[in-house]
């Protein structure tokens, strides 16, 4: 069996396990709902998977992705200072529709000025990006922490199911726009990938190769802050995850180029999201939540990954 057909089969084993097991095989609601937070997974793996890959490969780094250089948390930020202006108003719009359009204005604005900014300023510098990008996220997060002690208890309760990845608070009707809009990001990245392939050979070398690598950059931004509004407004953060899905990927694919790494990426996170939930459920029965047990395995490849390079430097 070829690796992709492998991969494939244990993807929709796990699938069906997830579906089926302790459902009782109760095809009116619980059979249901499982479907749906499967569908969930499925459109969130895969914004993750690409949104990660493609900004590596921006970044020219391995370790850099969109939660690292700040896009959740100033998704986050917005969230806290709707609930703070509007209160629990704020709060059923989150929930509704209008969440895909706040979270797409804020990480637009957000790629423009990383583009605009930080990207033009660093020349390929990769530790000052990730530098900056840390200590920006660092300042966002801590201003939503202090805009978190200004609201109630009560929405403050709420907020933190917001901040947290979840697939029980999914609704059918953002599921399908979300899955919209992925499917259009995702055909206009897969038209960019032999470009992909060239700007992985670094910005001198796809400038030469005939690459605007300036309006290159600047779409593939603007096509990677959909995808985080997408992954953020359908599941919450991922913090980390990006990081193990993109290296994951390119240990697991039969070689370097986007073709091969990008459907291996979705798969390796549509898998995490299907074993993180049959544990939280199976093994610790619900006492704790997926987003704690992915945030560990991914945080700790992360610390890993960046122990490695040390030493390798």
């Amino acid at each position: 069996m070829t690796r992709p057909l492998a991969i494939t089969a244990a993807l929709i084993a796990l699938a069906l396990l997830y579906v089926a097991l302790g459902s009782g095989l109760d095809f009116g609601y619980v059979i249901p709902r499982r479907l749906i937070k499967l569908a969930a997974m499925v459109t969130g793996g895969i914004a993750v998977a690409l949104a990660s890959i493609t900004f590596q490969t921006l970044a020219g780094n391995r370790i850099l992705t969109p939660a690292v250089m700040g896009y959740e948390a100033v998704c986050l930020m917005m969230q806290a200072l709707l609930v703070l202006i509007l209160g629990t108003g704020s709060l059923i719009l989150w929930g509704g529709q209008g969440s895909i359009l706040i979270t797409l204005a804020a990480m637009l604005a957000w790629s423009f000025l990383l583009h605009h900014w930080l990207f033009r300023r660093a020349r390929g510098d990769i530790w000052f990006l990730m530098l900056v990008g840390i200590v920006l996220t660092m300042v966002i997060s801590t201003f939503t922490q202090f805009i978190q002690l200004r609201i109630s208890p009560g929405e403050f309760a709420v907020f933190q199911g917001f901040a947290q990845v979840s697939f029980e608070r999914v609704e059918t009707t953002r599921l399908i726009i979300s899955a919209l809009a992925l499917t259009l990001v995702a055909a206009l990245i897969w038209r960019r990938v032999p470009v992909l392939d060239v700007m992985a050979l670094g910005r001198d070398q796809a400038i030469s190769l005939g690459v605007d690598h300036a309006r290159e950059t600047r779409h593939l931004l603007a096509l990677i802050a959909v995808l985080v509004a997408v992954s953020v407004s359908l599941i919450g953060p991922t913090a980390f995850m990006g990081i193990f899905v993109a290296n994951a990927a390119r240990a697991m694919a039969r070689g370097p180029g986007h073709r091969q790494t990008l459907p291996v990426g979705a798969a390796v996170a549509i898998g995490l999201f299907l074993l993180a939930e049959l544990a939280a459920a199976q093994v610790f029965d619900h006492r704790t939540t997926v987003g704690i047990l992915i945030n560990l395995t991914c945080g700790a490849w992360f610390l890993l990954l960046m122990l490695r390079r040390r030493s390798f430097a």
